[in-house]
């Protein structure tokens, strides 16, 4: 394909982040305020206005990144109105829930301000039967929420007619496959092998017959075309193992035969999925095995532009595409515990297998002043004013403490990450989504051509060089963005201890309710059991509970 039609393509991999989410719906919010004010402004004739175009083909991820992939595809031929400020007075508005906006509703305000006591609710655990450890229930209504779709069909030109979007998952029975060996033995040389990396792929259409027969499942939320089972997608990729329950999903085979991302499955080793029946799977979070889904992006966008060589698509004079990566947890330089205890050996595997799990996104990217012009990163960064700091990574959202899911313990949390999102989204659009100032890149060139004055597209970048904004911006640049002041009075939320410590009974409740459903257990048993709970275990572990989110809140400085 060419760009005659003077369009650059981005495509978006959004990484897994739990509740750190709401960071990333934030970046999603004010990406789209910037290209509808473009596309507004070009529609009026300002001839100061670049005419090249910007079209996001595909959007994946995995974890809170796919689900928010999947919110965008519903939200997109609706009204979208951007979360631009909140405000508290006496009415405590800061809290209320903004409904006219997917991201915000589906990640900040979720289905309740005090959204630990619903993950402490025990109304899930019955007749014996548990699948996690926290209440995970809410999920269904959000994911519910989301893909409503409004009587509205509204056309945005920087939106692909037939947008790819897709989740990864992690299928747990696994696909088999098998490798043949030359060998000696009597016994069969077959090897089998097992992949759990699991997708679940659609495109927008108007109709099932809009299928291509390229395992890209139509999908329509208008129509109510597979909506079933993009909602069970989505919320299959964010299933936290063991914290959060898994998922189903049931898809027909040749969906599995037909992408060529299993083709190393159904072709080269010739094991097609069987398509005399649906195809279901039990699946835990996504990020689990593939938090960023990078090169699944790369290769869409190779497909549309055919610039398949790495010295087209790295070259800012050549490049018709690139992947614009959100990512509230990028990779970071970590202190390594060198203990052999168990206690560290435990935390170093979890770590290294959550590390293997990821593309490093500091070996793809470094947006300030990278020559590579195929891959961006948006991630967290924010300034301590106070003490004159820098923060970068996750200690510089709210909902980075417990391991990502520090967002459920305060709405404030959620409110801070999401407008840091739109800070953060506006800055980089600004100043690091650009090309040199003299390219020879035939989109911008042309896109610039009759520009009379390029001044307010100009930025300066580290190296002192003079760059072009791809997305133009047209607020003006202000040194501190928008941020609330929160409860504390500060721009920086906290939580009390003693708030935490109100949560003891709640957290014991739940302990109590695991340990008696976790297994079978005889009469006797379940007596000593609840005997046990109740003077001795569920207090221990409630109190290490509490004792590692103070801990954690302490070290994010969340702590008042």
């Amino acid at each position: 394909m060419d760009n005659q039609d003077n369009t650059f393509r981005v495509g978006l991999c959004m990484a897994g982040a739990i509740s750190a989410g709401a960071y990333t719906a934030g970046v999603m919010d004010y990406l789209i305020e910037a290209l509808e004010e473009w596309e507004k402004r070009r529609a009026s004739g300002d001839s100061n206005v670049p005419s090249h175009k910007v079209e996001i083909p595909v959007t994946g991820g995995a974890s809170a990144g796919g689900m928010t992939s999947v919110i965008f595809a519903s939200a997109i031929r609706e009204s979208i109105n951007p979360v631009r400020e909140v405000f508290k007075d006496e009415n405590d508005n800061l809290l209320k829930p903004k409904v006219s906006n997917k991201f915000y509703h589906s990640w900040v305000d979720l289905i309740s301000d005090d959204m630990l006591k619903v993950l402490l609710d025990t109304s899930d655990i019955k007749n014996g039967e548990l699948e996690s450890v926290l209440n995970a229930d809410f999920i269904e209504k959000i994911a519910d929420r989301a893909i409503e779709a409004s009587d509205e069909k509204i056309h945005r030109t920087y939106i692909a007619e037939q947008l790819k979007v897709f989740t990864t998952l992690v299928n747990l029975k696994g696909m088999d496959f098998n490798v043949v060996f030359n060998s000696d033995s009597s016994k069969d040389s077959t090897y089998i092998i097992t992949n759990h990396s699991d997708f679940a792929c659609f495109k927008l259409a108007e109709s099932e017959a809009d299928y291509s027969n390229d395992g890209w499942i139509p999908l329509n939320f208008n129509k109510k075309i597979n909506t079933r089972i993009v909602k069970d997608a989505a919320i299959a990729t964010g299933a936290f193992p063991v914290g959060l329950k898994a998922r189903t999903v049931t898809r027909d085979a040749k969906y599995m035969n037909d992408l060529n991302w299993f083709d190393y499955i159904t072709k080269d080793a010739k094991m097609p999925f069987p398509t005399t029946k649906p195809y279901t799977t039990v699946n835990v979070d996504g990020g689990t095995v593939n938090n960023e889904p990078f090169e699944n992006v790369r290769n869409i966008l190779t497909d549309i532009t055919k610039q398949d060589s790495i010295e087209d698509y790295q070259s800012f004079d050549k490049f018709k595409s690139t992947v614009l990566m959100i990512d509230p947890f990028p990779s970071q330089t970590v202190d390594f515990n060198s203990s052999t205890e168990l206690k560290s050996v435990i935390g170093n595997t979890l770590g290294a297998l959550i590390d293997q799990s990821r593309i490093k996104s500091s070996t793809l990217i470094d947006t300030k002043g990278s020559n590579r012009a195929g891959q961006f990163l948006i991630a967290p960064v924010r300034y301590d004013t106070k003490n004159d700091e820098r923060i970068e990574g996750e200690k510089a959202i709210a909902c980075g403490s417990l391991g990502g899911f520090g967002g459920f313990v305060s709405k404030e949390f959620r409110i801070h990450d999401y407008f840091l999102g739109r800070g953060n989204c506006e800055k980089f659009l600004r100043d690091y989504f650009t090309v040199p100032l003299h390219t020879t890149n035939e989109i911008f060139v042309n896109g610039y051509a009759n520009v009379k004055d390029k001044t307010p597209y100009i930025t300066i970048n580290d190296k002192g060089e003079k760059r072009l904004q791809i997305i133009p911006i047209f607020t003006e640049s202000t040194k501190r963005m928008y941020m609330p002041t929160f409860v504390n009075n500060q721009k920086w939320p906290t939580v009390k201890v003693n708030y935490l410590q109100s949560y003891k009974s709640q957290i014991k409740k739940r302990i109590e309710k695991v340990i008696l459903n976790f297994a079978t257990y005889t009469s006797l048993q379940k007596v000593l059991l609840w005997v046990g709970c109740r003077v001795i275990i569920n207090g221990k572990i409630a109190n290490s509970i509490l004792d590692m989110m103070t801990e954690s809140f302490k070290k994010h400085k969340l702590l008042d």
